[in-house]
C-alpha cells in the first residue's frame, strides 16, 4: 500500500508529460500512452524518493508500491473499477481529508488537472484562499501518511458525494470551452462521461441526476454562442439543440426520480428539464422553474443557486423581487461574477440605467469568458 503524495505525483506526472512531448514526435506514440506515463513516472517518483535527502526521513518501499504485475485472465478484480479516473477520484475522496477540500483537490491535481485559479472560480473563493487551502491538504496527506489505496466496491458509496462535485466542478469551470457550432472534445464533455460511467456502475440516486444534468445542460452548448457573441437560455435557437442529449438526459433523471427524494443535483437537472421541454412546447414554465429553485436553495443554498433564484424570481414577479434577493448576497458576493450580470440585468429592468452600467461593468470586468463579456458589453453599449 502506498502512501499519498500529491505533489511527488504531480512533479513525476509533469516530467514524464514533458518527457513524451520531447521524444514522441520523433520516436513514435508508444502503443500504450498511458501506460507508458504510468511507468515514466513512476520512475521518476521513484528516483526522487531515492534521493540523499528525502532517504532518511520517508521510506521508500512506503512511498510509492511496487508495481503489480498485469493479471491474467483469471486474475481480474470484477469488482474493479473500469477507469484510471474514476479510481484516482475515489482515492482522493479518503474519510480523512478534510471535506471542505475533497472536490477542489480531485479538480486540481493530477486527476482532472484543472488550475488553481479555476478551481477557486468554480468554488466562489478567492484564488490565494484556495491555494492556501489545498497545500495544506497536500501537507496533510503526506504528513499523515493517508494510504493510496482504491476502495473497495462496498465503500464506494460513502466516498461518492465529492466525487460528484468534482465531476461537476470540472464540468462547470470548463463548458464554456465547448460552445459554438461545432462542439469539441473538453474537460466539460469528459466529465459528462465520467458522471454517465457513475451512474451506470452505482446506480444511485444523485448519481444519476448528475448525469442527467449534464447531458441536458451539454445539448444546448452548439447554441450558446452565435458569431462569437453568448445568446441568453431565452434566446436561444432550439433547433441546435441536441433532441439525443436531452432524450438522455430525461431518461436518466426518470430512473433519479424512482430512488426517492431529490437532492441537489436531481433538482438542477430538473431546472434543466423545465428549459429544455421549450424544445418541445415552444415555451418554458416559469413557475415550474421557480418552485424548482426555490426547493434547490432548501436543499443546498449555495451561491449559484440563490443567484439563480433571484433570477427566476424576478421572470416571475418582477425585478424588484429579484433584487431584494440579491441584496441579501451583497456582502458575499464582491467577486463573483453571475451576481454582477445578474445584478446588472435586473436593473436595467427595473429602468435604473445608471446603476445597471455600474454592475455592467463590474461584471465585464469578472468575466473571462470571451462571448460572455461580449455578450456583457453589448448590453452595456445599449444603455448608453
Amino acid at each position: 500500500m502506498g502512501t499519498l503524495d500529491l505533489t511527488l505525483a504531480e512533479d513525476a506526472l509533469a516530467d514524464a508529460v514533458e518527457r513524451a512531448v520531447r521524444t514522441w514526435p520523433t520516436d513514435g506514440a508508444p502503443g500504450n500512452p498511458a501506460g507508458w506515463l504510468h511507468r515514466v513516472a513512476r520512475r521518476r517518483a521513484l528516483d526522487l524518493l531515492g534521493s540523499a535527502a528525502r532517504r532518511t526521513s520517508w521510506p521508500l518501499d512506503e512511498a510509492v508500491a511496487p508495481a503489480a504485475p498485469d493479471p491474467g485472465p483469471d486474475d481480474v478484480d470484477p469488482d474493479a473499477l473500469p477507469d484510471r479516473r474514476l479510481e484516482l477520484l475515489f482515492v482522493c475522496a479518503h474519510p480523512a481529508i478534510d471535506p471542505a477540500v475533497r472536490a477542489p483537490l480531485m479538480l486540481q491535481t493530477v486527476v482532472l488537472g484543472v488550475e488553481a485559479a479555476r478551481v477557486a472560480a468554480a468554488f466562489a473563493v478567492p484564488a490565494a484562499t484556495m491555494a492556501q487551502r489545498l497545500v495544506r491538504a497536500k501537507r496533510r496527506i503526506r504528513d499523515a501518511r493517508i494510504p493510496f489505496r482504491v476502495p473497495r466496491r462496498d465503500e464506494l458509496p460513502r466516498r461518492l458525494p465529492p466525487v460528484l462535485e468534482a465531476v461537476y466542478g470540472a464540468y462547470t469551470v470548463e463548458w464554456s470551452r465547448t460552445a459554438g457550432p461545432h462542439v469539441r472534445e473538453s474537460l466539460a464533455v469528459e466529465a459528462r462521461e465520467l458522471a454517465l460511467l457513475l451512474a451506470t456502475l452505482l446506480d444511485d440516486a444523485e448519481a444519476l441526476g448528475l448525469a442527467a444534468l449534464l447531458c441536458l445542460s451539454s445539448a444546448r452548448l452548439a447554441a450558446r454562442v452565435v458569431d462569437g457573441v453568448q445568446v441568453p437560455l431565452d434566446e436561444q435557437d432550439v433547433r441546435l439543440w441536441d433532441a439525443r442529449l436531452i432524450g438522455q438526459g430525461e431518461s436518466l433523471l426518470h430512473r433519479a426520480h424512482d430512488r426517492g427524494t431529490p437532492g441537489r443535483f436531481q433538482l438542477e437537472a430538473a431546472v434543466q428539464s423545465a428549459h429544455c421541454a421549450r424544445a418541445r412546447t415552444g415555451r418554458t414554465d416559469r413557475h415550474a422553474v421557480l418552485r424548482l429553485h426555490r426547493a434547490l436553495v432548501d436543499v443546498a443554498p449555495t451561491l449559484g443557486a440563490r443567484v439563480a433564484l433571484a433570477a427566476t424570481a424576478a421572470q416571475v414577479e418582477g425585478p424588484r423581487a429579484g433584487l431584494d434577493l440579491l441584496d441579501d448576497l451583497a456582502g458575499a458576493c464582491r467577486a463573483y461574477q453571475p451576481y454582477w450580470a445578474t445584478r446588472a440585468d435586473l436593473l436595467a429592468a427595473a429602468g435604473d440605467d445608471a446603476s445597471a452600467r455600474v454592475a455592467f461593468a463590474r461584471a465585464v470586468d469578472l468575466t473571462t469568458d470571451l462571448p460572455a463579456r461580449r455578450y456583457l458589453e453589448r448590453r452595456l453599449a445599449s444603455l448608453g
